[in-house]
C-alpha cells in the first residue's frame, strides 16, 4: 500500500473518541520525535514552520515552505501531509507538483486570504482543479474559515463544505469551531472531519473531540511553542 493509501485508510473506521491524532512537525528533528513516539502520520503546521524559518504566520515564501515539508519528509518513514496555507497562488498543476516533489502525502488549503473569506464556489472550483491534478495521490483537507475569518456561522460552515466536498476534498477542516458546535458540524459534512486542539489546559482533549465527532485531530503551531517554551525554560536555567 502507498503512503498516500495509508494516509486516506487511517481516516476510515475511526471509533468516537479514538480520532486521529497528527502531530504537527516544524523541522526533521521535530518530525523524527513524533514517528519514535508511536504516532502513524504527521501534518505540518505552516504557523510552526514559518517561526522555526524566522517568519511570521503567512509570510514564508513558497519555495522554503516546501523545502522545509521536503526536509521532514525525508526524515521519517511514516506519511506527512503538509499545510501549504491558501496555496500560494500557485497554478492547481503546479502545486500538486510541488507537493508531490516534496514528498507530501496531502495538504490543507485554505479558504480565506490575507484575514478574509475566499468566494467559496471559487475556492470549490480551486479545490477541483487540485484533484484534477492530483487523481489519487494527494489527500486533500479543506480548510473552512468561517468561524476566524467569517461570522461564526455553524450553518455558514456546512454549506462551504458540502461545495469542497462536492470538488473532491477528503476532509473538511472547520478550524476554530467552538468545540460545542463540533456535533452540529459532524451531522451536517460527509466525510472525515478535522478538529483543532488547544494545548492551553483547559480546551477538550483529543479523545474528547473524537468524542464530540472529529475524526481527526491536528494543533496548528501549539507544539511548536510548548517546545520553544521549554527551551526557553532550559535556556533560563543554564
Amino acid at each position: 500500500m502507498s503512503k498516500v493509501d495509508t494516509f486516506r485508510a487511517l481516516h476510515h473506521g475511526r471509533l468516537p473518541g479514538d480520532p486521529l491524532v497528527l502531530p504537527g512537525p516544524w523541522d526533521a528533528a521535530s518530525a523524527r520525535a513524533f514517528e519514535d513516539a508511536g504516532f502513524p502520520a504527521l501534518a505540518t503546521p505552516s504557523a510552526g514552520i514559518a517561526a522555526s524559518l524566522g517568519y511570521a504566520d503567512g509570510s514564508t515564501p513558497a519555495d522554503e515552505m516546501f523545502s522545509a515539508v521536503a526536509r521532514i519528509t525525508r526524515a521519517v518513514d511514516v506519511p506527512v501531509s503538509a499545510d501549504v496555507e491558501d496555496g500560494y497562488g500557485l497554478a492547481p498543476k503546479e502545486l500538486v507538483e510541488r507537493l508531490l516533489e516534496a514528498g507530501a502525502v496531502g495538504c490543507n488549503l485554505e479558504d480565506s486570504s490575507g484575514g478574509a473569506l475566499k468566494d467559496p464556489r471559487h475556492h470549490a472550483d480551486l479545490l477541483a482543479e487540485v484533484r484534477a491534478a492530483a487523481g489519487d495521490r494527494l489527500f486533500l483537507n479543506a480548510r473552512v474559515d468561517t468561524f476566524t475569518c467569517g461570522d461564526g456561522d455553524p450553518e455558514r460552515a456546512i454549506e462551504r463544505a458540502a461545495l469542497y466536498v462536492a470538488a473532491g476534498a477528503d476532509c473538511v477542516y472547520p478550524i476554530g469551531a467552538p468545540a460545542n458546535v463540533l456535533p452540529l458540524l459532524r451531522a451536517g459534512i460527509q466525510g472525515p472531519l478535522n478538529a483543532y486542539a488547544q494545548l492551553d489546559g483547559e480546551s477538550p482533549s483529543a479523545a474528547e473531540l473524537g468524542e464530540l465527532g472529529a475524526t481527526r485531530v491536528t494543533f496548528g503551531p501549539w507544539l511548536q511553542r510548548r517546545a520553544t517554551a521549554a527551551l526557553g525554560e532550559i535556556a533560563a536555567g543554564l
